[in-house]
């Protein structure tokens, strides 16, 4: 009861202390403000402005219902005369002492008091500027646009194909019975003039028939003094050979018929083409109608090689391009060829287009349904035409890439006009004479799938100062992208560190990358 009685009194009067200090406090505030009485201090001033007296008032002030701002998040700037430590991630962070920024948790790093305001303050709306100490920490490299080729590379496979203009078919040109094969397996190979069907019919033993009563009756007709009647009989004849020349028969069997005088029971069917029998739609003792397929034959003297090329592909790819590829079964060994076609339609499946490459294949070593892997390196001038040396301001033939000219004429092959390389898709001149496009390293450029937003140093600027701008873009080649509009020559661009330049534009609600009409920060935080 002793200690309670006398405690109570020095709680009590420890009370009044602080009573009296806080109504003294008013009191000094009340007269540092114009002796209104009214505590009315906005909350947007700079704290170098207020003595530390009334900083103290504040907090006070504060307890009793007003809300308290942390001086970690405001936007004011500190005073000049105080050293600044900052954050290299997020530079609006801004302390005048050592410590962890309270966003990434990295620590803070001393700012020199000639560089102590972080950002320059400048009202573009994508430009920011940091100091020369933060350029390093974010390491910010740029690189200065250029106007050159950019190299495509494409990776394409597909296989090995059958060229389908070196194909022939045996058919029976009349109705009969196959009464004998001479080829009967497929992957034989066979040469022009061998021997491959005996078939028998009764309308071909009726042709021979009629042909040699033809005959007969010119003999006869040829002792008439009547030189129509001896004209009469021998169209007669005539029209008896090209009967049966028109079903198959050779000259030479026809004159084996005339020389012996019987008509044959059987006709034997010759090979029209040198090739491999890759298919057999019959058997022996079947019978056949006119037009029946019997046998085809392919030439591998040449064959296709069809590659699959995606959408993005396509821009590259040129009519008369050279291809180089490779196989499993000749591992080091390069084979070439040139597009000679490709597929004017979308396979929607795969969402691919067919490129068929014409390639010599004269030692046969190519077979059909080999899988190839191939490659095509194509340069791009402005205006989306490829920079080909070999083929600038030549004619080529539009069915046979292989018949490249110096001048206009026709295709020795299939005898067609010979077309300016310029109408495919080529530049007129060599590279020496044609302007390159801008070009920008793939790094340079944030995507955001509607929009590509590159940062650009500013040259004239007391500071590293950075500009955000759009641009739109073209194909990329490799590691580069080609600029179809939004940069000049000569603009230096922001490579590495860009990622970063973006975020402090983000925290400060600037347009930005993904947000581009600027407002509230995209990460959540309310600063």
């Amino acid at each position: 009861m002793n200690i309670s009685k006398k405690i109570l009194p020095l709680a009590r009067s420890r009370w009044v202390i602080a009573a009296a200090a806080i109504v003294g406090t008013l009191i000094v505030m009340s007269l540092f403000s114009g002796g209104s009485g009214e505590h009315n201090m906005p909350m947007n001033e700079p704290m170098a402005s207020v003595p530390v007296d009334e900083q103290a008032g504040h907090d006070m002030s504060q307890m009793v219902g007003e809300p308290k701002m942390s001086p970690i998040v405001q936007s004011n700037p500190l005073t000049p005369k105080a050293d600044v430590w900052s954050c290299s991630m997020h530079p609006h962070i801004q302390r005048d002492g050592p410590g962890k920024c309270p966003i990434c948790g990295m620590d803070l790093i001393k700012v020199p008091k000639q560089e102590s305001s972080g950002m320059s303050g400048m009202e573009e709306a994508r430009q920011i500027s940091v100091s020369p100490s933060q350029k390093a920490l974010m390491r910010i490299e740029t690189v200065p646009v250029e106007r050159r080729f950019p190299t495509a590379s494409l990776r394409l496979v597909g296989k090995v194909a059958y060229d389908e203009t070196n194909l022939a078919y045996i058919t029976a040109w009349i109705p009969g019975r196959i009464d004998g094969l001479f080829v009967d397996y497929t992957g034989l190979s066979v040469k022009k003039g061998d021997h491959m069907v005996k078939l028998y019919s009764p309308e071909l033993y009726s042709a021979q028939e009629e042909l040699l009563q033809a005959i007969r009756g010119m003999k006869e007709m040829s002792k008439s003094g009547l030189s129509s009647l001896r004209d009469s009989a021998k169209g007669t004849v005539d029209s008896a050979r090209d009967k049966l020349r028109l079903w198959g028969l050779t000259a030479g069997q026809i004159k084996q018929i005339e020389k012996t005088g019987k008509p044959e029971e059987h006709v034997t069917i010759y090979s029209p083409s040198s090739g491999v029998v890759i298919h057999k739609n019959a058997q022996q003792g079947m019978y056949v109608e006119t037009g029946s397929r019997i046998f085809t034959i392919a030439d591998l003297s040449s064959v296709w090689v069809q590659l699959d090329a995606y959408e993005s592909d396509l821009q590259w790819l040129r009519y008369g391009q050279q291809v180089d590829f490779s196989t499993q079964a000749f591992p080091g060994e390069t084979f070439h060829g040139r597009i000679a076609f490709i597929d004017p339609v979308l396979n929607p499946k795969t969402r691919t287009v067919k490129v068929r490459v014409n390639v010599d294949n004269s030692d046969e070593r190519l077979k059909p349904e080999m899988f190839v892997r191939a490659n095509v390196s194509a340069r791009l001038a402005t205006g989306g035409k490829v920079v080909d040396q070999d083929l600038a301001g030549k004619w080529v033939s539009p069915m046979h890439p292989e018949i490249i000219s110096d001048e206009p004429g026709t295709c020795p092959v299939c005898g067609m006009d010979l077309v300016r390389t310029e109408s495919l898709g080529f530049a007129e001149e060599s590279s020496a004479d044609v302007e390159a496009p801008i070009v920008i390293p793939a790094t340079a450029a944030l995507l955001t799938g509607e929009r590509a937003v590159v940062y650009v140093e500013e040259p004239d600027a007391d500071r590293p100062t950075y500009t955000g701008r759009v641009v739109v873009l073209g194909p990329r080649a490799g590691a580069d992208y080609i600029v179809e509009s939004g940069l000049s020559e000569g603009d230096l661009v922001v490579v590495s560190g860009n990622f970063k330049i973006d975020s402090a534009l983000q925290i400060q609600a600037k347009p930005s990358m993904m947000n581009p009409d600027g407002g509230g920060s995209t990460g959540g935080h309310d600063h």
